[in-house]
Parts: C-alpha cells; structure tokens; sequence
C-alpha cells in the first residue's frame, strides 16, 4: 500500500497530465424525491406520500440541464412510483440520451422482502419503466443498497427477471446498509451471469473508505472525493462509480420538525454547496452510462466475497 506521501505524489503527478479524463466513470442518479428517503422514514409517513409537495421535476429538470452543460451521459436508476405519475420526466430522461434504470417499484428495502415480494417488485418496476420510457431496461438498483450478505438470492432472481446488472451494494460498513466483504469492484455473484457493480470505495490506511457520492460528498470536503477518484483510475486503473440524489440539489425543500440528528446531518447537511462540487466533479473527471461503460466486454470470472478489510469511522455517517 503506497504512503501517504506516495499517494500524494501520485495525485500531483495524475493533475499534471494531459490524460487525466481519458478514463471513463460512471455517473448515476438516483430518482426518488425527498420524503422517500429511508433515513426520513420516520417524518414522512409512507401512505401520505401523495400528498406532500413533490419537488422531483423541478430537481430532476436541474438535473438534466447540468449534465447538458457538461457534455455527459448518465445513468437514472427511477423509482417506478415516480414514473407513474410523472411519466413525461422519464420520456424525458431517454430522450436526452440518458440510460434508464430500474429503482425498484416504491423504495421498500431488498433485504425487507421475501423473495416472492421482491421478484414481484422488480418485475412490476421493470414493466413501469420500459413503458413510460419505451426502452428496455438492463440496470436495478436496490433501495438504500440493500442487498447484502443475507439476501444474495436477489441476483438470481434480477437475472431471472431480465436484468443484466445491478449496482445494489455500497461495499462498506454501515448501520443502514453495506456489504464490507463484497468486492470493491464489478463482478459476477456465483452463480450468475448479471454482473454486480458496487459503488466506489478505496482501500488506504487499512481502511475502505468510500468516494462514490452520497452524503460523503457533501460532508467532506470536495479535494477528498477528488483525490480518492483519481486514486481508484490512475493507480487502481478502475472505473469509478458515482451516485446522488435530486434532492440534494435542493436546498429549499421542506424540513419537518423532530427528524434525528443523525438523519439531519445525512441528509441536510452542504445541500447548499451540492450543485457547484458537482459542476466541478463533471468538469474534473470524465463520465458514461453504466451500460456503455460495463454492458461490452463484460468480465467472465465469477466472484465471491472476500475477508473483510478495515472500515472508516465516516461509514456512521453517509447518506
């Protein structure tokens, strides 16, 4: 493992050269609006959801416009609940040339279903989808992340369905979700031909420490997120894979009483500073779908979890 000064070395080196976006990341988002955060849960009463003020279009319309300035492509994991009821914003979505993904059918955790209730989700969300969108859909994403150690029957079952990749594990530890053992990077669950394809974390210090987004990228300072990046593409040689939120642009939306500190901090906190850390994440890297990044040249090993490695005191902390 390189020092920290090696590291350092590393990364002025990365800044001087010419090459430095020549390797593609993957840029997702996540579509659901601010009173379906599972962190929320407890504020924003599930059988009320229709009637609190959705802000989803008008974040997602931000959304939209940003990535059009920047030049990129990316790739919408939606809730199917959203595209039932705003059906022209997931038109809207593959229109701009966008992949469309499946988020499930209303953001209830993986790892709180059956797997009867699950297939049943995920086929329903991906029926959703494909309509409103006219497209075939190939990516699911899990709620909250919530495939891990106990519920690795999913991937059969996504495959079964017609997916042909999910990217449903954050490989860290985490009180609402996590799979520290998984691999760092894109592989086959045994068994399966889908390919799992984690969020990106690095491994310093004895640590894995996460830099694929969330509320990471709005507690610590953006030269963090961009350091471990560029770690993970020049010295690991990976893709890197990055995720937030609409909500998260939105600094204005509503904030109920009696939400816990520690969901406020996760999901509150820098949402004024999110929009220009994420201008600049565009600017400084470069970015795809995860289709046209991993659904070519697909890798042909199988891959089961490994010994955990160390984890950081921040994974209390992130979205």
């Amino acid at each position: 493992m390189p020092s920290d000064q090696q590291l350092g070395q590393t990364i002025r080196e990365i800044s001087r050269s010419p090459g430095q976006r020549s390797i593609q990341n993957a840029m997702s988002v996540d579509v659901e609006d601010y009173f379906q955060v599972h962190a929320l849960s407890g504020s924003f009463s599930r059988a009320r959801w229709d009637e609190y003020e959705c802000r989803v279009e008008a974040n997602l319309d931000r959304v939209l416009q940003l990535f059009d300035d920047a030049g990129i492509s990316a790739t919408f994991f939606t809730l199917a609940w959203i595209a039932e009821r705003y059906p022209n914003l997931v038109k809207k979505i593959v229109s701009c040339g966008h992949e469309l993904a499946s988020h499930g059918l209303d953001h209830t955790r993986a790892d709180g279903q059956e797997p009867l209730a699950f297939r049943d989700d995920v086929r329903k969300s991906k029926h959703i989808l494909e309509d409103a969108g006219a497209c075939e859909i190939f990516g699911y994403r899990a709620a909250s992340f919530s495939i891990g150690i106990s519920n690795q029957w999913a991937f059969s079952i996504l495959e079964e369905e017609g997916y042909k990749y999910s990217s449903s594990i954050y490989p860290i530890r985490h009180d609402h979700y996590g799979m520290v053992t998984a691999p760092r990077f894109a592989f086959r669950p045994a068994g399966c031909a889908l390919l799992e394809i984690p969020i990106s974390t690095v491994h310093r210090f004895g640590l894995r420490i996460p830099c694929g987004g969330g509320g990471y990228f709005r507690l610590l300072p953006y030269t963090f997120s961009k350091a471990n990046l560029q770690y993970v593409n020049f010295t690991e040689n990976e893709p890197c894979i990055f995720y937030f939120h609409p909500w998260e642009l939105d600094p204005g939306q509503p904030r109920p009483l009696g939400v816990p500190w520690r969901s406020r901090i996760r999901h509150y906190l820098n949402l004024g500073v999110m929009e220009d850390r994420l201008v600049t994440l565009l600017r400084d890297f470069s970015w795809n779908r995860i289709d046209r990044l991993f659904m070519t040249n697909l890798p042909t090993q199988t891959s089961s979890p490994t010994p955990a490695e160390g984890t950081s005191s921040l994974d209390r902390l992130s979205t």
